[in-house]
């Protein structure tokens, strides 16, 4: 396993987390079958190829894998201004009446008070707009307050349902299809709020949930609605000043149960995808159960719940990147993206995943009443 001092003492900038990548390994579409995808094991050295449904191999019973339980909406909307403009919205949050919290994309910002044509189903004829209201939270957010509503009064969530589209990422080129209405979504997605997939968990099929059960790895879940700040670059060379965007995370006290009994039996928490590990790390941290986080792991970093981690290859220089590399150690990640890219593996949403051991032990846990 990578060691690495308990706090590296190395400062690290931006460019410690770029690599050069050939855009064919940009996975454009998922693999045949979900578990089919492959597996590269960085738990030990030397790294190993594998497949990603030889993964029960690679646990114990006892262990307990976290999965985030998201459910992505289909939230990218296009229209026109009534000057005949187009514009296009990606909802980010659904409040309070009939209200969205979205991301527009349009040559001139049209005034509050504009209502915006948008596109319907085909054949549909229901008077679907958005009214903009502001800006969301405040003056200076980036995000933009709308009226979303149709003449048949339904709510945001089942206007988006009928006529929204994918919101696949800015990396993958083709338009939604209803393969990626499939695939970009996890086999347990049940809390609709999402706006990009936790995509570690889209390489788990019903075959192998049941295998991993079988073998005695139990299962829970956490939620958190990753939001379009996923792939906001990071633009500073000095990562204390980069601002984390918010996402609203939930830990049952089913699963905080589960966490205590997997750590009294002496199992390890697998966290599936940077998702869970955010929000775990959020919960423990915080002493929340449930709220907004806008945490930002980087090198230096003390874990106090995760002990494995199963991910996809991410974005050079992404706040991914520092996660994964504080978690696991910097110059290993390097070293296991340098194999990936020479044994070609597929990148990002649809690609190929890593399973990582945390480089340091657990930090001081906090044990305040709470169940962890």
């Amino acid at each position: 396993m990578q060691t690495e001092s308990p706090v590296d003492p190395r400062v690290f900038t931006l460019g410690d987390f770029d690599f050069q990548l050939s855009p064919e390994l940009i996975a454009q579409h998922p693999a045949g079958e979900r578990s089919a995808s492959r597996l590269l094991d960085g738990t030990a050295a030397p790294a190993t190829d594998r497949i990603f449904r030889d993964l029960p191999g690679r646990l114990s019973a006892g262990d307990l894998l976290v999965f985030n339980d998201t459910r992505v909406i289909k939230a990218r909307l296009h229209g026109e201004k009534p000057t005949g403009g187009k514009v296009e919205l990606l909802i980010e949050r659904v409040l309070s009446g009939n209200q969205v919290a979205a991301h527009m994309r349009v040559s001139k910002k049209p005034e509050i008070g504009t209502t915006l044509a948008l596109q319907g189903a085909p054949g549909s004829h229901d008077g679907l707009c958005a009214t903009l209201l502001g800006r969301w939270p405040d003056a200076d957010g980036a995000l933009f307050r709308f009226v979303l509503s149709n003449d048949l009064g339904d709510d945001p969530c089942a206007l988006m349902e009928k006529h929204g589209h994918v919101p696949l990422p800015p990396y993958i080129t083709h338009a939604d299809t209803a393969q990626d209405a499939d695939r970009y979504q996890t086999v347990f997605a049940r809390n609709p709020g999402a706006v990009a997939a936790p995509t570690a968990a889209l390489h788990f099929d019903h075959a192998l949930l049941q295998k991993l059960a079988s073998v005695g790895i139990q299962s829970a879940h956490v939620t958190l609605h990753v939001g379009a700040g996923t792939f906001q670059p990071v633009k500073t060379e000095n990562l204390a000043e980069h601002r984390m965007h918010s996402e609203w995370y939930d830990v049952p006290l089913a699963t905080q149960e589960a966490l205590a009994e997997c750590r009294a039996r002496g199992g390890r928490v697998v966290a599936v995808g940077t998702t869970t590990v955010r929000t775990l790390e959020s919960w423990v941290q915080s002493g929340q159960a449930r709220g907004d986080t806008s945490i930002f792991i980087t090198p230096g970093f003390r874990f106090q719940v995760v002990d494995l981690l199963v991910t996809n290859f991410h974005l050079p220089k992404s706040t991914l990147m520092m996660l994964v590399s504080a978690f696991a150690g910097h110059a290993h990640v390097m070293a296991l993206y340098r194999h990936a890219i020479e044994q070609r593996y597929r990148f990002f949403s649809y690609g190929d995943a890593m399973l990582l051991a945390r480089a340091q032990p657990l930090g001081k846990q906090v044990t305040d009443g709470k169940p962890w």
